[in-house]
């Protein structure tokens, strides 16, 4: 109960305590502050469906599922099984997210009946033909990034606090990444990345928030953009289920390979 009361005194406090601040410190908090109201969900259950498309055309859809598990003093767990169309259905996909160490992910192919393990090179590919790559797909950890607020601004119906974060990934594909977090909630609303040379690659819109437990944010959609390439992939979650009793067995390579 202290630990609780602590954690809601922050966050009730954070905004006045940016005032003497530098912009580096300032964007660290508000990172921090992101991560803390979202810590002691356990682990969750939710459906997903997966829209492609090449510019304005539909090119399929995809029905999956994702159950992922909170990890202490680590980066977060999480397996993403596709269930439909047929071609993909029975393709799993495991992540294991750290805090500093190199993250581990793992897709297991059905038609091949085997696991391939997705290097830290090759994290900047795209996921099953989305315009999400890899490492898109990590939980967010405010160790893997440096920060700085840039401003604040209005964004639809709230104001933003608009940071930069860089990660610090030597092998990440972007150069730097802008974030879009309401001041109400601490919910990212959108984030821009860019490419190595420092053009705009990509765009991420989250929207449709619902709260759950009366504590968790979690958007309902994600669209991403590819601004060189027009397309964009489009995301919609439902069904959350918390605190399902799942544990670490739950996400191992076995349990990969016999996910259905």
């Amino acid at each position: 109960m202290v630990l609780i009361t602590t954690l809601l005194a922050a966050q009730a406090n954070a905004e006045a305590d940016f005032g003497d601040m530098s912009a580096d410190q300032k964007g660290l908090a508000i990172a921090e502050q992101v991560k803390a109201r979202d810590r002691g969900w356990n682990d969750s259950r939710a459906a997903m469906e997966m829209q492609l498309y090449r510019r304005d055309k539909l090119l399929a859809t995809r029905e999956m599922r994702i159950q992922a598990l909170e990890v202490v003093d680590d980066g977060d767990k999480s397996l993403t099984i596709f269930d439909t169309p047929r071609d993909v259905q029975g393709t799993a996909f495991l992540t294991f997210t750290h805090v500093l160490e190199d993250d581990e992910q793992w897709l297991y192919l059905p038609a091949l009946k085997r696991v391939k393990q997705i290097s830290s090179k090759n994290k900047t590919s795209p996921f099953m033909g989305s315009e999400f790559s890899y490492e898109d797909l990590n939980s967010f950890e405010v160790p893997r990034y440096s920060y700085t607020w840039l401003r604040d601004e209005p964004c639809g119906d709230t104001t933003c606090f608009v940071i930069l974060a860089r990660s610090k990934d030597p092998y990440t594909g972007y150069s730097k990444e802008t974030i879009w977090i309401d001041k109400d909630e601490y919910r990212p609303l959108k984030v821009k990345y860019y490419d190595k040379r420092q053009s705009l690659l990509k765009t991420l819109t989250l929207s449709d928030y619902l709260k759950y437990l009366d504590r968790f944010w979690r958007p309902g959609k994600q669209v991403m953009v590819n601004h060189q390439s027009g397309n964009r992939t489009v995301i919609l979650m439902k069904d959350y289920q918390f605190n399902t009793g799942l544990t670490g067995e739950d996400f191992t390579r076995n349990s990969l390979m016999r996910a259905r």
